[in-house]
Order: C-alpha cells, then structure tokens, then sequence
C-alpha cells in the first residue's frame, strides 16, 4: 500500500525545507574577527557554532539553574539575521545605530519560512537573546562577546589595531562579559590587560 501525504504535513516539511536552504546563507557572511589560528576571517556560521559549544564547555561559568540547553538554541539563531542585515562590527557607531531596525526585519522574513508555531519558537529565542534580561539570555549574550576577545587576544591584537579599537572601548564589552558571567568577565578582563601590555591593544 502506498503511503499518502497529507497535504498539511506537506506543506509544513516544504516551509522548514525552504528555512534550511535559506539558513545555509549564513555560511557566506564574512566577519572581522580572525580565526584564532590567524589564517582567515570566520564566518558567521561558524561563530554560532563556536559559542554554542563555549555554552557546553563553559556552562558551569552560568548562573546556577541557567537552561543551558536554551542558552545553546539561542546562540545557534541569534546571527541569522545576518544574512539579510550583514555582520555589524560592534566598534562602529554608524553601523551600531541602524542594527536594530535591519535586524528585527531580517528576523521577521528569515523566521517566517518556517511554520508558524516554529517562527513563534525561534522568534522567542531571538527576542529574549536580544532583551538580555533572563539568565540564559545574559549568559549567550557573555559568550557572543567572550569569543572575539578570545580570538583577537591569541591573534595579537586581531581587529584591534586593525581598526583603531581602544581598550577601554573594549572594556566596555567585558561589562556585558561580566552580566552573564562574572568569572568569565574577570578572565576577559585580564585578557584585554595583558594584551595592552603586550601593545596589542593600545589605551
């Protein structure tokens, strides 16, 4: 007996199938940082896996009760409004000022491939990465910013001298380190430290 498909399931499997081609994108959105190694600029896609596993590994630097399962979906979608919006250099005030506007519109057609209870799920994600005012949230939030400092810290300086950024706008980075994560903040601190007295960074 041959099986039947349902129209609806159907036309649910088609919406997701559209949203993994659609994401697929996000491996072309070239960023600044390097990769640590120093060979080649990372792209978005692999950023979001490296923060989602920096979630495993370093779980035990969240809150105590922190979901961290929730924290890795979180980390896996919060850039994929990068492929209508671009990576935003967070450096740049110009850039900074017009993010939010592109990126909730990006969210809005990106998201809305997918079937409606899992644009409402995945939106929910984003929203919450965004706002920073739960647990999860902040500790995703403490990883997203903990990954460059790293990267740029073992590449001498990475993006910093490159693109004229001061420690203590660097600093100002590691409060939100600190939010999610105070023992990973006082370590990114004493990251930005030593690499401004290695002339890294420069004050």
């Amino acid at each position: 007996m041959s099986r039947v498909t349902i129209a609806p399931e159907e036309d649910r499997l088609n919406a997701q199938i559209a949203f993994a081609i659609e994401i697929d994108k996000l491996k072309r959105i070239i960023r600044r940082n390097h990769l640590i190694d120093g060979s080649r600029r990372e792209n978005t896609a692999e950023h979001s896996w490296y923060v989602g596993t920096l979630a495993m590994v370093l779980g035990e630097h969240a809150p105590p009760g922190t979901d961290l399962q929730r924290v890795v979906a979180m980390l896996l979608v919060h850039d994929l409004v990068e492929i209508d919006a671009g990576d935003t250099f967070i450096y740049d005030p110009v850039e900074v000022a017009v993010q939010a506007d592109a990126e909730r519109a990006a969210a809005d057609r990106i998201f809305g491939l997918l079937p409606p209870d899992q644009t409402r799920w995945i939106r929910e994600l984003w929203d919450e990465f965004e706002a920073r005012k739960t647990p999860e949230a902040r500790f995703a939030k403490a990883l997203d910013r903990f990954a460059p400092i790293l990267a740029n810290h073992h590449t001498e300086g990475g993006t910093w001298p490159l693109f004229k950024v001061k420690a203590a706008q660097v600093r100002e980075k590691v409060r939100i380190i600190e939010e999610g994560s105070p023992s990973l903040g006082v370590y990114a601190l004493e990251l930005v430290e030593l690499s401004v007295a290695r002339g890294h960074l420069s004050e």
